[in-house]
């Protein structure tokens, strides 16, 4: 078991350095760029509710929206109301409130058996792996606030069966599954019955699961999730929506790609996850050892954590789509075991810590060589504050490389001080020349001007027309009206949103078009006559 730190002082500074970093890292930017099409579904199902005033049953332009359940739209909704505006930077606030939310659950539940360095240094990995610090964390998506969700039920589940609280833990266990059904549907039953179901099994306690106290958390679940249901069949027929959500979870799996990319999916699924969780994830090498078995063992909450996270990742290292969101609650539980192992191998100085402490200073050497290169670089010159920010950024990570050297039991704090600082300039140099590149940011202008230019006329979609999601979310959201999909033209008054090669029985006069993402290409805006 890992020694419960004392509260150091000299740890202040670097807790202080990262605490001030977090909102710099997390906020400058943030909505900057474009919705992606994921976003745009999670906005537009939250707009068209406010638009048509039905709560209850999601659409998208008007069409009944089976694919997720209404919480995450509702909390979006609550948001935007609060905000008095829907835009990319509010759709993309409970995503950090989320992700910070997830990091003090990890410090509240690590700190009392690990100490509050352990603790704070594990939210803070959690934060600063590459996929969340560089993608989700600027995406206004599910993953975060179900992860979250799902993170609390593990931790129940561990909490509450050490202290043999049973009739709690399926309560609240249930309650939490609950929840995140109805923000993502089936993989949060999933989630529940393969840690309930492992850990069960490993504590000899399987006939647990036959008792009273489960048959009343199930009973709970079916309470929730059976009212909002039942509530949903006052305002539409139920017979679509459960096939519906059994296939977003299925459509991933190998029961609809095959047994060949399965197969090759099993190879390739370690490494592409190592790769998105860099830095961190490169403790995977603590692993490579003899008596690991025996040293994890040791410790019954590592113990869980491991247990945990191997029921439920072979689900998703058996389904060959699987986005590196999906893992997001697991992530916790393997740093954990990482955290746990790098202590053993750093007081044995063993050839896996050697490489892990090598790769953190190569990190921070291309961290300071990064720094310099905006004043480099053309398409940076028009970055307002260049040189400032350049240096601010230049002498942070050139202080945090000379502490690297100076304080090698503190190193771990000052990765992820690196880590966010790095943020902090990639939000500054990045964010903006990526917008500035973006055909997503053209699609998105062309349709907001396209929605205002023919917003006191009714417009529709006609026919088969694809609209992908970004050009409908902000169409509709300049119209401040629901673009529905008519399958013949009825009004000569109204704009059509017709494919420019589309053939048509009618004679059209174009009157405005506007680009989207995928195919880099346009849709015509048109008046048909008959």
């Amino acid at each position: 078991m890992l020694p419960v730190k004392p509260f150091l002082s000299s740890d202040r500074p670097y807790y202080l350095a990262a605490l001030l970093l977090l909102p710099p890292a997390l906020l400058i930017h943030l909505g900057l760029m474009t919705f992606i099409d994921d976003e745009s579904i999670r906005s537009l199902v939250a707009l068209e509710m406010k638009l048509s005033g039905n709560y209850v049953t999601p659409t998208l332009n008007g069409e009944y929206y089976y694919n997720k359940p209404p919480l995450y739209n509702w909390i979006l909704l609550v948001f935007f109301n609060l905000a008095g505006r829907f835009d990319e930077f509010t759709a993309r606030i409970p995503t950090l409130l989320s992700l910070l939310g997830f990091a003090a659950t990890v410090f509240v539940v690590f700190r009392p058996k690990y100490g509050t360095r352990t603790a704070f240094v594990n939210a803070l990995v959690l934060i600063t792996c590459g996929r969340i610090l560089f993608w989700d964390s600027i995406l206004g998506l599910i993953d975060i606030c179900f992860s979250w969700v799902m993170f609390g039920l593990f931790m129940t589940v561990y909490h509450a069966f050490r202290k043999g609280r049973f009739w709690q833990l399926f309560l609240l266990t249930y309650l939490l599954t609950a929840i995140g059904f109805l923000m993502k549907g089936l993989p949060a039953l999933v989630f529940q019955a393969c840690t309930l179901s492992a850990y069960f099994l490993y504590k000899r306690e399987f006939r647990r699961l036959f008792s009273a106290a489960h048959f009343a958390g199930i009973g709970l679940l079916a309470l929730i999730v059976g009212g909002y249901y039942l509530l949903y069949h006052q305002y539409n027929d139920l017979s679509n929506i459960f096939a519906t959500l059994f296939d977003e979870s299925l459509k991933r799996t190998g029961a609809r790609f095959g047994w060949k990319d399965t197969v090759l999916h099993l190879f390739s699924f370690p490494l592409e996850m190592v790769y998105h969780f860099l830095p961190w994830s490169l403790m995977v090498l603590y692993f490579l050892r003899r008596g690991l078995l025996k040293q994890v063992l040791q410790d019954d909450f590592i113990t869980f954590n491991l247990i945990a996270f191997f029921a439920n990742i072979l689900v998703y290292w058996t389904s060959p789509e699987v986005y590196p969101r999906y893992l997001l609650m697991l992530a916790p539980l393997l740093f954990s075991a990482f955290l746990y192992l790098h202590e053993d191998h750093a007081a044995r100085k063993t050839i896996a810590f050697r490489v892990v402490e090598g790769a953190f200073l190569a990190f921070l050497l291309l961290i300071v060589a990064g720094s310099v290169a905006p004043v480099l670089l053309e398409r940076t010159q028009g970055v307002p504050g260049l040189y400032w920010k350049t240096g601010l950024l230049f002498a942070g990570s050139i202080l945090l490389t000379v502490l690297f050297f100076k304080n090698k039991d503190k190193r771990l704090l000052i990765m992820v001080t690196a880590l966010l600082l790095m943020r902090v300039g990639f939000n500054w140099f990045v964010l903006p020349d990526r917008n500035a590149e973006d055909w997503g940011n053209l699609c998105r202008q062309s349709t907001i001007e396209a929605g205002l230019q023919f917003r006191d006329r009714p417009m529709y979609l006609l026919g088969d027309t694809e609209l992908q999601m970004t050009n409908a979310f902000y169409l509709t959201h300049a119209r401040q009206q629901i673009v529905h999909r008519v399958a013949e033209p009825t009004d000569t008054n109204a704009i059509y949103i017709i494919h420019p090669e589309a053939v048509l029985p009618w004679p059209r006069e174009k009157v405005g078009e506007f680009k989207y993402r995928h195919g880099k290409g346009v849709l015509d805006l048109v008046v048909l006559g008959k």
